[in-house]
């Protein structure tokens, strides 16, 4: 049977699409009206039915240099061809070896460590065990406890989902892991509703609510903090100026971790490779996945600095210094993927386009701020989100029909709740954010 053929199967039967039990999905909503897509290049998808979608959120967050990139596609050929697996569980191969020295030369500060994961869930749950190990390798065996964010996004693991700070990720599962708790999020609509780019007050003030929690707590049972720059899937909510300088100074003087979740900032979304050159502040832990292979093969990385490698590195040399890995870390294919990405990124000036867009998209998103229901853009590199006043009685239903709209209409957007968030590929250009933007304004109106 050929591919269009189990497609059709797929597009026409509502019984061979149950079998699937889709990831953040409203699942029997989804398989009464399925949006499918069946083939992509460029910045654009295929739909099921032959129409062409504009990508507006890279995927997910994650094919940076765009679809169908063939240098991509033969990377992984000949590597399946040569060598479709190798353990790196005392053992190895040449590959990740190499990627790990290509990331430290884009790689913030001295951030010259690599540990490979297969997900952003994975990397930020081995930050947080790298964290609390770091400590207890130092002889500070009662930091454990971690704090997150409100409205944080660290992934669905059990740490990432402790840390995150998005009710609706939490609620089913109970108090997850213990010791956990949150700072206050960023966004201040009644302040800084529609600023052009970073927010201007309030950083300092807001990041002293760790603080209160070292006070709450004291700094001795506290292993790190871990925040989203830019926090992506709550909305795109920006830091306000000094607050990732003032936490970083916080940490310093207690003696905290600070870990930058850069699972979407990374790999040039604010315009620099990633968010820790932007808002010139060096955390002690990166956490990036997504653009590392362009979306292609799945995989993650955690950037860590030498003090915190080193504070592993001690006794006898026979013994495991880090007990945790994957069965996939450093898988082959995976790291010929990340590095033809790497250098896709590197020929083209990917890592740094975003700072030449930028303005043009937020030119473009900031001409919505007059449609009906739009309370707050917010922008930063070639991100940006639209916040909409929520239905009386029906959160989150005008963001769904704005997303459902967009697409029928030919472009994909993300939506969380009332926000419609745009993310779409580094290579786009111009005048494909203007019919992108256009999309996204004439479905804001239809819901009207």
């Amino acid at each position: 049977m050929s591919s269009s053929e189990r497609h059709h199967d797929i597009i026409h039967d509502r019984r061979q699409r149950e079998a699937f039990w889709m990831p953040f999905t409203a699942n029997r909503q989804f398989k009464d009206a399925p949006r499918l897509l069946v083939s992509a290049e460029g910045v654009h998808y295929t739909t099921a039915d032959g129409r062409r979608i504009l990508d507006g959120q890279a995927g997910l967050w994650c094919v940076n240099a765009g679809h169908g990139r063939r240098r991509i596609v033969e990377a992984v050929h000949r590597q399946l061809e040569e060598l479709d697996f190798a353990p790196t569980f005392n053992m190895g191969h040449p590959l990740p070896f190499e990627l790990a020295n290509r990331l430290a030369e884009i790689t913030p500060g001295d951030l010259n460590y690599s540990f490979f994961t297969n997900s952003g869930s994975e990397s930020v749950d081995t930050a947080l065990k790298i964290a609390i190990g770091y400590h207890r390798a130092r002889g500070e065996g009662s930091r454990l406890r971690l704090i997150g964010r409100e409205r944080g996004y660290h992934g669905v693991n059990f740490g990432g989902s402790s840390v995150g700070g998005i009710v609706g990720n939490r609620k089913q599962f109970g108090t997850l892991l213990p010791g956990i708790d949150h700072l206050p999020h960023t966004l201040n609509l009644k302040a800084n509703a529609f600023t052009r780019g970073q927010p201007a007050e309030g950083g300092a003030e807001l990041a002293d609510g760790l603080e209160r929690l070292i006070g709450l707590h004291d700094a001795s049972t506290i292993a790190a903090v871990i925040v989203e720059p830019v926090a992506g899937s709550a909305g795109v909510l920006l830091p306000p100026k000094g607050y990732l300088r003032r936490l970083r100074e916080i940490c310093d003087r207690h003696g905290i971790l600070l870990i930058f979740d850069e699972v979407i900032t990374g790999y040039g979304r604010l315009g620099t490779p990633f968010a820790a050159d932007y808002f010139d502040v060096l955390p002690d832990i990166i956490t990036t996945a997504k653009g590392l292979t362009n979306g292609n093969v799945p995989m993650g990385a955690v950037f860590v600095r030498p003090h915190v490698y080193e504070a592993f590195m001690q006794g006898p040399e026979q013994l495991i210094e880090f007990a945790h890995g994957y069965t996939y870390s450093g898988h082959p294919v995976a790291c010929a993927a990340a590095l033809a990405t790497l250098d896709i990124y590197a020929e083209e000036g990917l890592l740094t386009r975003g700072t030449d867009l930028g303005p043009h998209l937020e030119n473009a998103v900031h001409a919505l701020k007059d449609l009906p229901h739009v309370i707050d853009v917010r922008n930063l590199g070639l991100v940006a989100g639209i916040e909409m006043e929520p239905r009386p009685g029906a959160p989150g239903a005008r963001g769904f029909e704005v997303h459902r709209r967009c697409f029928d209409n030919g472009a994909l957007v993300r939506y969380t709740g009332d926000i419609i968030a745009l993310s779409p590929p580094l290579i786009i250009e111009p005048e494909q954010i203007d019919a992108l933007v256009g999309i996204v304004a004439d479905a804001i109106r239809a819901t009207a």
